[in-house]
């Protein structure tokens, strides 16, 4: 019988098959808390937004009491989903395939009248399956649950490896979502992200301002901590190099890139705060949402900065291959842009795993180990160990 093809720790499957996908589905996803947006999303009584937590579709709302609540998408009828991605929902809740109607307390308010053979309903026991919600540093979770404990159970002891970001004094950048689809299972994108040894090859022309040399990391529980310096060119003047006002510091510079099991990037930086929100869609598909937060300061104060940085940011970002080495505007590659660098290697790698000649060489005994160490993660969830 041939040896099982594998991905150091994982088999092969576990990227391409939708068994594993499934049980992944099952056995991470439905039993962890899952990132549902940020606190003024749901700023409004009867504005809600909505998350799939592995196969559970989960929405937030905030009651008539300005008090957040969670949910089960489902309405207690027939099992039709209530409520879309995003919105508001005034006052109630209506299923829209039989009109059942729900308070923005999750309690069955009314049926439509013309069916009678439902007078004499006792709707108190046909109120919404509640789910968990907890807030953290500006951010909204739930979990599947409806007595899931505390937020801080599962982040606790990552908390103080994070960046020291006063989140909640910051704003999202105007305009500055993005979601891409990445044609590659998620742990690739995962796995892309927590691995030290790429940064300085992949991103050689467009992460040069960090010193991956120095870059502390590692894991704490199931997640995953990382920290860098600026390099020493970029360091010197940041006040003018940096391309949005600075939000830490001089004595607390650097980059924190925690990844967030199972599947929350933050970037941490100097002018910004980020969320990189992995979406599992299919075992070769992904969506990565992305937002940004920047200092609460008058748009002059951006102008300004980004006028003073383009010299620097002008010479210092380049793509991994020029014009000259076959490249093109179109070309990943050439681009200048290290998420698109990102996506084009998690794509080819997905492409690689269904060719009988696909194997894994050797693995870097530092710079990839966060990679076997996150498959061992997934493996143990999966196999119920965890």
């Amino acid at each position: 019988m041939p040896q099982q093809r594998r991905m150091h720790v994982l088999p092969v499957d576990a990227y391409v098959s939708q068994d594993w996908f499934d049980l992944e589905q099952e056995r991470i996803f439905s039993r962890v808390w899952r990132y549902a947006g940020f606190a003024e999303d749901v700023s409004e009584p009867g504005q809600y937004v909505s998350v799939q937590a592995g196969l559970n579709n989960i929405f937030v709302v905030m009651g008539r009491d300005r008090r957040l609540r969670a949910f089960h998408n489902i309405c207690r009828h027939r099992g039709t989903q209530l409520l879309r991605a995003v919105g508001k929902a005034q006052k109630a809740i209506t299923c829209p395939y039989h009109d059942w109607t729900y308070d923005l307390e999750g309690r069955l308010i009314s049926v439509p009248e013309e069916d009678s053979e439902f007078k004499g309903l006792d709707k108190s026991c046909l109120g919404l399956k509640p789910a968990s919600i907890d807030l953290w540093r500006g951010m909204i979770f739930v979990h599947p649950e409806a007595e899931a404990g505390s937020i801080m159970d599962w982040f606790g002891e990552i908390e103080p490896h994070l960046g020291p970001h006063k989140v909640e004094e910051l704003v999202e950048y105007p305009d500055s979502a993005t979601a891409h689809k990445i044609k590659a299972n998620w742990k690739i994108v995962v796995e892309n992200y927590i691995d030290h040894y790429h940064l300085a090859h992949l991103h050689a022309g467009t992460l040069s301002m960090y010193d991956h040399a120095r870059a502390e990391f590692g894991f704490v529980g199931p997640h995953f901590a990382f920290w860098e310096p600026l390099a020493p060119h970029y360091l010197e003047n940041v006040e003018d190099k940096a391309p949005q006002p600075l939000i830490l510091p001089m004595d607390q510079l650097g980059a924190s890139v925690p990844m967030l099991f199972p599947g929350l990037g933050l970037g941490e930086n100097e002018s910004s705060w980020s969320t990189f929100h992995i979406v599992p869609l299919a075992p070769d598909l992904t969506r990565v949402e992305i937002r940004n937060r920047v200092k609460n300061a008058p748009a002059r104060e951006f102008e300004r900065q980004q006028s003073r940085s383009h010299r620097f940011w002008s010479k210092h970002i380049t793509g991994k291959y020029g014009s000259g080495d076959g490249g093109s505007d179109a070309d990943p590659m050439a681009s200048g842009d290290f998420l698109a660098e990102d996506i084009y290697v998690c794509e080819q790698q997905q492409k690689s795993l269904k060719s009988p000649y696909f194997e894994i060489g050797a693995s870097a005994e530092r710079g990839e180990s966060p990679v076997r160490q996150h498959q061992q993660i997934v493996l143990d969830y999966v196999e119920g160990r965890r």
